[in-house]
């Protein structure tokens, strides 16, 4: 996020797109509230009716996979009626007529034809974030799984810039992050094009600097994205893997391709706090500790780095992540498997603890460098924090932007991958739920959260059960060209024609057996959020007739 959680309050216009946020984000979604009460005017984009859309201004039910579309017209009305911020313009972006060029064409009318929103709707959104003094961007997967999810944040970027919203109180670009520590996790380099602090692997400089810190030589290739890894399995390039903290057999899209990728692997380790799916398939399992049993920081959506001490033991022989980490490095240089971990001899004898490991972050990033586990002692901090006297920044590109000028993008939009056709007449979205999270390794094991959510479901428009013969609480079977699940359906208005959703925590009724894993070309993240599927009424397999000859 450019901007802090709180400051949602001071907002003028929200749009929030992509995002179900009081269900996905529920002490977030809380602060939209809090802002509407005070006056705030809210836009939803969304094609399921949310529990946000009751509390908004303007509700845009776009098609799945049409976003880029509706934001390029936005942009488009704004520039048509002199909307825009042309001293911030002038003095803070650059490429401003390509971008121009590239939405001239992108009339309500023809994002009418494309999304479903009405075109004066658009032009109602477009005046009102336009006309705020302050206005800020909620997104989620919603936005970024798709083939354009590149191009959606993007066009996303191209909103805030022209009506100046980067760089001020209560507006902003803010993604919001979908697990815990997730920030973190990024910033630490847990990508396979850059090392920590967002410093590109094939950057000579970089990967100088980060040979110079570890005293190993490292490679200037970028590696694989996870989506690219079990093509790569089937393929032969790759043959084992350690997975932390991850279930792809729930998660992942075109998840029964994921299952056959993994059993394929000469060597699967998994680690992790419970035997997830995933674990399931291992050939050894190393259990972790929670975030309650281990000493380190997190960072937050809202780039929040705090101190996070251990409040009980891990159970059993769990351990924290660091401490297996150290285990197996240290254990395969003892047996001599070690030689491209590392030249230093101190660690054989003493491995890394949390605040060594954090006083090696501050010491390769500049944007931590004045962070100490001192310092959070007395409370957490934001990055940038340059140095021991700055107090971290709330709020990002308040005097400017690290590479000088913002570029704005010209976008042009292309459908989602896959849409429907006679055969698979549907189109599935997917999504969470309040009361579980992510794929339920940790949920489920609640008793009054699985009482409150049980079990899977898909939401269907009236018309369309009507016109598949099924009616509320039918058990039906959801198919695409990937798999099919049983399930209920609930026939609910809330969805649009066309339309149907189902929430994919459920191992029971796994979506992601359903889902599209065809990539953005760009992020290579997964189409999971558009796929066509069918809907028919679930047959019962027929009891067998037991013949008994007296």
């Amino acid at each position: 996020m450019t901007n802090p959680i709180n400051g949602i309050v001071d907002g003028e216009v929200m749009l929030v797109i992509g995002s179900n946020t009081t269900e996905t984000h529920p002490i977030i979604g809380l602060r939209m509230l809090e802002a509407v009460k005070k006056g705030a005017r809210l836009i939803v984009a969304d094609p399921r009716r949310i529990t946000l859309c009751d509390s908004a201004k303007l509700w845009l039910q776009q098609r799945p996979g049409t976003d880029g579309a509706l934001i390029n017209s936005m942009c488009h009305v704004i520039l048509r009626d002199g909307l825009e911020d042309r001293k911030y313009i002038g003095e803070r972006t650059e490429n401003f007529e390509a971008f121009r060029t590239s939405v001239a064409d992108c009339t309500p009318a023809w994002a009418e034809q494309i999304t479903g929103v009405p075109a004066a709707a658009i032009e109602e959104a477009a005046h009102l974030f336009a006309g705020a003094g302050r206005a800020g961007i909620y997104y989620t997967m919603g936005i970024t799984q798709h083939t354009s999810g590149t191009d959606n944040v993007c066009a996303l970027a191209n909103l805030a810039l022209i009506t100046g919203n980067l760089g001020k109180e209560g507006a902003g670009l803010n993604p919001l992050r979908g697990q815990n520590n997730v920030q973190g996790a990024s910033d630490m380099g847990c990508n396979p094009t850059f090392f920590p602090g967002y410093q590109r692997c094939d950057d000579p400089a970089a990967v100088k600097k980060f040979a110079g810190i570890w005293g190993v030589g490292l490679s200037d290739r970028p590696g694989l994205m996870a989506t690219e890894i079990p093509d790569a399995i089937l393929d032969g390039r790759v043959a084992g893997m350690w997975i932390m903290g991850e279930n792809p057999i729930l998660s992942d899209p075109n998840s029964d391709h994921v299952r056959k990728a993994l059993e394929k692997l000469e060597i699967l380790v998994v680690q992790d706090i419970f035997l997830t799916e995933t674990a399931e398939l291992a050939d050894v399992v190393l259990p972790a500790a929670s975030f309650a049993e281990k000493e380190g920081t997190f960072t937050n959506t809202e780039r929040k780095v705090q101190r996070v001490r251990r409040a009980v033991p891990p159970p059993g022989e769990a351990r924290d992540d660091l401490s297996i980490i150290n285990m197996v490095a240290a254990r395969m240089l003892a047996t001599g498997h070690g030689h491209t971990i590392s030249t230093d001899p101190v660690f054989h004898t003493v491995p890394p603890l949390a605040p060594e490991v954090f006083d090696e972050i501050t010491a390769c990033w500049p944007a931590m460098a004045g962070m100490s586990y001192r310092r959070l002692e007395q409370g957490p901090l934001v990055w940038p924090c340059p140095d021991e006297d700055h107090p971290g920044t709330p709020i990002l590109h308040v005097g400017g932007f690290p590479r000088g000028r913002a570029l704005l993008s010209a976008i042009t939009w292309e459908g989602p991958d896959e849409l429907p056709d006679e055969e698979y007449p549907l189109v599935l979205t997917t999504g969470r739920v309040l009361y579980q999270y992510h794929t339920g390794t940790m949920t489920r094991r609640s008793q009054v959260l699985e009482d409150a959510a049980p079990g899977p479901y898909v939401e269907m428009n009236p018309e369309d059960a009507g016109t598949a013969g099924v009616r509320d609480g039918d058990e039906v079977r959801a198919s695409s060209r990937r798999g099919s699940i049983v399930l209920p359906v609930r026939v609910t208005g809330r969805i649009q024609k066309g339309l149907v959703f189902i929430p994919f925590h459920y191992r029971e009724a796994a979506a992601n057996l359903l889902t599209n894993d065809a990539l953005d070309p760009h992020c290579k993240i997964a189409e999971a959020k558009v796929c066509a599927v069918k809907i028919e009424k679930a047959v019962s397999e027929p009891t067998p007739i037991s013949l008994q000859v007296t």
